[in-house]
């Protein structure tokens, strides 16, 4: 028989070289998962301009090469010169990228040339207000119209969202209005609009579009809060919680509620296919009022950008079908009541009463029409639809009721108290209110050509 010395040294020398076996495996497998540069490979015929793109750009630009070979269009051949080819009778011709060879292209790529795949969504985005939201916001915005923010406050912050005026000068993008992917971007080919506002390019994630997020770039804020009235909404509440499970990038026609998704999201209720609705890129479909406008009308009575061939009952019943994919006739139908009567109550309550004070100082010269944005008056006037009212709106619409109460209804009636403290002092002392200089005034008030 063995010893026990004898058996014990056995073991001893097996535990030790299982150990070190083990430690060299995992030295090898820590080397092996480390990370490596990806190189992308071309496996597919691609044209031999296509393929020295990429070749050429996996070298400067990676990033851009990764989220390309990561996207549909790799992967139906669609290559960069499908979207940044440059016709002969175009403007937008990138003269640095000429050093390289005899390609002509253009960074710029609008929604006329994504139309060429993509014929249907081009046309229902160029309807929306999306689209033309930079026009929209020139007939309406004083802060525009009057001169009272500079180029600087204007390029970034209103030109991010609603986009700038693309222009070239001596062969060169100027600089205050190149980068931008406004949604109202007014292109050189004198299309509207960016698609890359919402699907990023190049990797044009539908998921991405799909996401709140998404909208939540523009959406935000002290006037337009959408993003943050999403969160609190039970909506948005499942949404934080099981979003990541989703499966967001289901196919378009195929992005199913209950069997992809649990809970909408902005583009759900908005713009994707549901049930019998269609998908649609225009986003003033299914909505029965134009609660972001000072008085709450209807989107086809809203003067500045009046929605065509717009009828509320129709619209509203395609947003009352959104819903009925999850709730409830009864439900769905009590919900838009609601909402329609806060609606009356914003616009009869606090709206019209403000109005008529304030256009009754402007009659008895106690305000002056010179500038609309330079006397208290004015300045409260102007939040108390476009940042309160709207909140009370738009919180009561998407079922957010700390929005529609406490930043919304509460702050109406402060702000009205105060606007009917401050007229009763002008009336009692007949004489005007305070015109106060603007700060950073000075940008253009010369209305830009506004594309086709």
């Amino acid at each position: 028989m063995n010893s026990p010395k004898g058996i014990f040294r056995v073991v001893f020398l097996l535990v030790v070289s299982i150990a070190l076996s083990v430690a060299a495996g995992a030295e090898a497998g820590s080397v092996a998962a480390m990370p490596g540069l990806k190189e992308y490979r071309i496996e597919r015929g691609l044209s031999e301009e296509g393929r020295g793109c990429i070749e050429c750009h996996a070298e400067q630009t990676k990033g851009i090469v990764a989220d390309w070979a990561a996207s549909r269009h790799a992967h139906a051949n669609v290559t960069c010169l499908d979207c940044h080819g440059a016709g002969a009778a175009d403007t937008d011709v990138s003269k640095a990228h000429l050093t390289f060879g005899e390609t002509r292209i253009s960074p710029v790529v609008s929604p006329k040339d994504c139309s060429r795949c993509h014929p249907s969504e081009a046309a229902e985005y160029a309807r929306s207000k999306h689209a033309n939201t930079l026009e929209l916001i020139w007939k309406i915005d004083p802060w525009l119209n009057h001169g009272l923010n500079n180029e600087v406050e204007r390029t970034t912050g209103c030109s991010h969202c609603h986009g700038s005026i693309v222009k070239l000068e001596g062969g060169r993008f100027d600089k205050q209005a190149w980068p931008n992917v406004g949604v109202g971007r007014i292109n050189p080919d004198g299309s509207k609009g960016s698609c890359s506002s919402c699907h990023t390019r190049h990797k044009f994630s539908l998921a991405e579009s799909r996401k709140p997020e998404a909208c939540g770039q523009c959406h935000l804020g002290p006037d337009h809060p959408q993003v943050e009235i999403y969160d609190e909404s039970k909506h948005g509440a499942i949404y934080h919680a099981e979003g990541d499970g989703w499966n967001w990038g289901a196919a378009a026609g195929m992005w199913t509620p209950g069997v992809d998704y649990r809970s909408p999201t902005c583009s759900t209720c908005h713009m994707s296919g549901v049930s019998d609705v269609a998908t649609s890129h225009d986003v003033t479909e299914r909505l029965a009022w134009e609660t972001q406008a000072p008085l709450t009308v209807r989107p086809g009575d809203f003067e500045a950008w009046p929605a065509v061939d717009h009828n509320p009952k129709r619209e509203r019943m395609k947003m009352e079908k959104v819903c009925y994919a999850c709730h409830s006739k009864t439900w769905t139908r009590g919900h838009f009541f609601r909402f329609d009567v806060a609606v009356d109550n914003y616009n009869e309550v606090y709206y019209k009463p403000a109005k008529e004070i304030i256009d009754d100082l402007y009659e008895k010269k106690l305000l002056s029409k010179d500038k609309p944005l330079d006397e208290k008056l004015e300045i409260d006037m102007y939040e108390l639809w476009h940042h309160e009212g709207r909140r009370a709106r738009f919180g009561a619409a998407m079922m957010a009721p700390d929005y529609a109460w406490w930043h919304g209804f509460y702050e109406l009636k402060k702000g009205l108290m105060e606007i009917e403290e401050q007229a009763e002092a002008l009336l009692k002392s007949g004489q005007p209110a305070k015109i106060f200089e603007v700060k950073g005034s000075g940008g253009d008030t010369t209305k830009p050509e506004f594309g086709k």
